[in-house]
């Protein structure tokens, strides 16, 4: 009787609320790389091909990172007046995207796109509102494996209704395609997107400064701390195929390396989708080791992909969060959010750690863990109480194995 309830009431919903999305694509957080954060709209084919060639060359693509994208300013500013087509700007690409495409894809890398949900996208050049399925047909013909969907001049557009066609358009365009919501989390995409696309943004856009934010009069970008504040309470709506957002990566574009490193670090313990912003060809040792750490980027990557959350915090700034892991093993990420150096202890056998969401426990107090220092490989176990100081703005990530 419950079946036949449910088969009446897939019927009964309206269309656009049916799921709709190519499943099985992002069964990890995707990572990758996206032109915004430093070129924004200066960009073109030379560029193109030589971040995929760093990717390769700087170990990026060794290290999990698979999506070259290519944010806005892609395109020129008017359709084909023929077909209505979407247009690659001839001064950026003069030889269009496929051949471009092709080169990224020969280096064992996968390529992205942008648009918006709107009629113009954020930086004024032609949104896909009214042509969803054409703008998804032109995106298969190119082979793109990636789309960034913006919000910019929707008016009075209904979110729900305008992500759902746009993932209908894609799946009857035919060409499985990551579909990554940039909705900003003003309609709570994690309560409806799950069978839209495969991530979705929950704040606005991300500021390369560690607490505060950058105003532009007209709009703001949030610092890692405020993005990482309005992540609470979301955990339970994240997992495999479908993943909250916080935004890209500010590694490398102008933090300090303790701040760049607590980053990446709650990014991991986020689950959240790792897309570099900084430029590879130029970007230093302290920032190409923090992206390529293969430990943390273990964390982000857990197949189990239970995202973690804020634990505790103390009075001195000191905040820790923890991640259940695959095999019963844990994430945990202490954070000196103040502006000096903060020591560190806690007594694993005297403090039970349990995530109720997954119902998963650490109990230092009868296993005994391997307790690993993500960014020194120094190890140590749970028998011992943890004393360390953590610097300002910096993090002690620990992965705890039984």
């Amino acid at each position: 009787m419950k079946s036949v309830r449910y088969l009446l009431w897939l019927i009964l919903i309206p269309s656009f609320l049916r799921a709709q999305k190519f499943t099985g694509l992002a069964m990890t957080p995707p990572m990758g790389w996206n032109s915004w954060n430093t070129f924004q709209t200066n960009i073109n084919d030379s560029l193109v091909r030589g971040i995929a060639d760093v990717m390769v060359s700087s170990g990026m693509k060794d290290a999990g990172y698979q999506y070259l994208v290519l944010d806005d300013g892609w395109m020129s500013m008017e359709r084909d007046s023929l077909t209505g087509n979407l247009v690659p700007d001839p001064r950026k690409f003069p030889n269009g995207l496929k051949s471009l495409i092709d080169y990224v894809h020969a280096r064992g890398l996968k390529f992205g796109l942008y648009n918006c949900a709107g009629t113009k996208t954020c930086a004024g050049y032609p949104g896909t509102r009214g042509y969803e399925y054409q703008d998804a047909r032109f995106y298969a013909s190119l082979g793109i494996d990636y789309l960034k969907f913006d919000w910019c001049y929707t008016d009075s557009l209904n979110a729900q209704e305008a992500y759902t066609t746009m993932s209908k358009a894609i799946r009857v365009a035919g060409k499985p395609i990551v579909f990554s919501l940039c909705e900003w989390g003003t309609h709570r995409p994690w309560l409806w997107a799950a069978n839209v696309g495969d991530l979705w943004r929950t704040t606005g856009d991300i500021g390369p400064v560690f607490d505060g934010y950058i105003d532009h009069g007209n709009w703001k970008q949030g610092g890692l701390m405020l993005i990482v504040d309005q992540q609470e309470g979301l955990q339970k709506y994240a997992g495999p195929d479908h993943w909250n957002d916080p935004d890209m990566l500010e590694v490398g574009n102008g933090m300090t390396v303790p701040e760049d490193r607590a980053h990446f670090s709650l990014w991991c313990m986020l689950a959240a989708p790792l897309i570099a912003g900084n430029d590879l060809r130029s970007m230093t040792a302290d920032t190409r080791k923090i992206l390529t750490n293969k430990e943390a980027i273990s964390i982000d990557q857990d197949p189990a992909g239970m995202e973690g959350y804020r634990f505790s915090r103390s009075a001195d700034s000191v905040e820790l969060y923890v991640r259940p892991l695959v095999n019963g093993d844990w994430a945990v990420c202490f954070l000196n959010r103040s502006h000096s150096p903060r020591k560190v202890t806690f007594d694993w056998k005297n403090q039970v750690i349990t995530d109720t969401l997954f119902n998963r426990t650490l109990d230092a107090q009868n296993t005994t863990y391997r307790v690993t220092n993500v960014w020194t490989g120094r190890q140590s176990d749970t028998r011992k109480p943890l004393s360390e100081t953590v610097a300002s703005h910096d993090v002690l990530l620990l992965k705890l194995s039984k």
